[in-house]
């Protein structure tokens, strides 16, 4: 099923989008722009219309539309109490740093507020809520509420009484908001073309030759710009290590029409697994609707990712009987190893060349935050609270948390990468059931064979990033890798990096 802001019987729908039509890059023609940003969700976006605004030549290059990736998968939720994120940065930052990241996210709340209250656009405000209903929970809860204080987050113990299960210990947040992701993206790109940017669809931009210009190769022939905005998820381009500096993860939501009362707020768990709750409206259903997310997990290092997404429709059906699930769908996040987002120069001494990644779930603030930041050094008006978000700060090396994460990330890709390879050992000698892959080998060859829609078909099963062995995703009917995150469709085609280049597709194996 799609996400709910990409339901096709909605005005979200990527065919009913008459603002933001993809335009066609020519082949064969080498572009020039001021400035080039790769990704078109909210960070992307939202740095192309800053550029465009001051009067920069500006071209937007999004390998599949717009929203494609994490921004159109979010729930939506614009808020500073976010979670227990808070304390977990706080555990690994000095206070400082962790000033600045509040700063930060404050900066990119209230800019895209003013932004949509000002184009008209619906703003549903409410308070939000991090809840605890175990012991271990609710420790953490307490955590968070004492960096939230720490840092002038207004935040206050509640009671929960519109919730349908106990609760042991929450705080509340007053002000914060709800939106539908797919109405930002459009308005953003509306406005983009509007002050004379680009926005082109279906360009995947392969590799990059660091210069004066810059000069990007795509698959629609090469772009050159002054400057390059990297806005991937993670960086596409293997410069300065990313991949190997972030956790990656996938949660899933689902959207449900409800006949009981359904709770008016924001509310997100601190247990395990934890749960995000919140209310939608969407023209295609009367009356609002629940969505129910979380049961997150690293990227390809789950047994069964079906069994999650059961998980969370158990639990849903348990605690509001009558819910009817009306769409489903999953997000792809990334958390890097000292816990605050790297926002700047890909490499130092590279500032033609920037990146935005490692949100950490909460990529509506941090997103427009990290535009704000890069904008700013690019038009000289960085702002100061970036300076603690630049990659490679001191922070990665000195703290022990930060260095044992890094050493337990990297200790898994091996694992994973010499369990891939064992698995491909044995023979792929059985037709897989509808939604299922297996990977192996037929004769020598590696092979990966799934069944999609009654058809079966095969793949070459290594991640073109670095060889990862992939893994079946049987709740999306993907190849995922555990080693870095890149994921594929069954046919192959790329639909998150650091990959850029499909999976080689062998002849389809005979029926056994």
């Amino acid at each position: 099923m799609k996400t709910l802001w990409f339901d096709q019987s909605g005005d979200s729908a990527p065919d009913a989008l008459p603002d933001v039509r993809p335009e066609t890059m020519p082949l064969d023609v080498i572009d020039t722009f001021d400035q080039v940003v790769v990704g078109g969700g909210i960070t992307g976006l939202t740095t192309a219309l800053l550029l465009a605004r001051a009067g920069q030549s500006v071209a937007v290059l999004e390998a599949r539309y717009i929203g494609a990736a994490a921004t159109g998968h979010t729930t939506g939720k614009l808020s500073l109490l976010q979670g227990t994120r808070l304390s977990s940065i706080s555990s690994r930052q000095k206070k400082s740093a962790v000033r600045d990241y509040v700063e930060a996210n404050r900066e990119g709340q209230a800019w895209l507020r003013h932004y949509l209250e000002h184009r008209g656009l619906q703003v549903d405000e409410r308070a939000a809520l991090t809840f605890a209903s175990t012991a271990s929970g609710a420790k953490n809860v307490e955590k968070e509420f004492e960096a939230c204080r720490a840092h002038d987050i207004p935040v206050s113990h509640v009671d929960t009484p519109e919730l349908p299960f106990d609760v042991r210990t929450a705080i509340r947040l007053e002000g914060q908001a709800q939106i539908d992701p797919m109405v930002v993206l459009r308005a953003l790109a509306d406005d983009l073309r509007a002050h004379g940017g680009h926005l082109y669809e279906g360009v995947r931009v392969k590799g990059l030759k660091h210069g004066s210009p810059n000069v990007l190769s795509t698959d629609a022939g090469d772009v050159r710009a002054d400057s390059v905005i990297v806005a991937t998820g993670q960086p596409i381009f293997d410069r300065g290590a990313y991949f190997a500096r972030m956790h990656f993860s996938r949660s899933y939501a689902a959207a449900f029409t409800v006949d009981e009362p359904i709770p008016r707020e924001m509310y997100l768990g601190a247990d395990t697994p934890s749960v995000s709750l919140r209310t939608a409206t969407h023209p295609s259903h009367d009356g609002e609707l629940l969505l129910v997310g979380g049961w997150g997990h690293e990227v390809g290092r789950t047994g069964s990712e079906r069994l999650r997404v059961m998980d969370m429709l158990k639990w849903t059906e348990k605690h509001f009987p009558t819910a009817r699930m009306v769409a489903r769908w999953s997000a792809q996040d990334y958390t890097t190893i000292d816990q605050l987002p790297y926002i700047g120069p890909i490499l130092p001494g590279m500032e033609s060349v920037q990146v935005a990644t490692g949100f950490a779930k909460w990529g509506l603030t941090n997103g427009v935050a990290a535009a704000l930041a890069m904008t700013g050094r690019i038009l000289g008006s960085e702002p100061p609270w970036s300076k603690s978000l630049r990659p490679f700060r001191t922070s990665e090396v000195t703290s022990l948390g930060s260095l044992k994460s890094a050493l337990s990330a990297n200790g898994q890709v091996a694992a994973y990468m010499t369990a891939g390879y064992a698995a491909l050992l044995k023979p792929t000698d059985k037709k897989p059931a509808e939604g299922d892959g297996v990977v192996g080998r037929d004769g020598i060859s590696p092979r990966g064979v799934c069944t999609v829609h009654g058809t079966t078909q095969s793949v070459a099963p290594l991640c073109t990033h670095l060889g990862g062995v992939l893994r079946w995703n049987d709740a999306e009917q993907t190849w995922d890798c555990p080693l870095h995150a890149s994921r594929f469709d069954p046919q192959g085609n790329v639909l998150e990096g650091p990959a850029t280049r499909p999976l080689p597709t062998p002849e389809p194996p005979t029926d056994r």
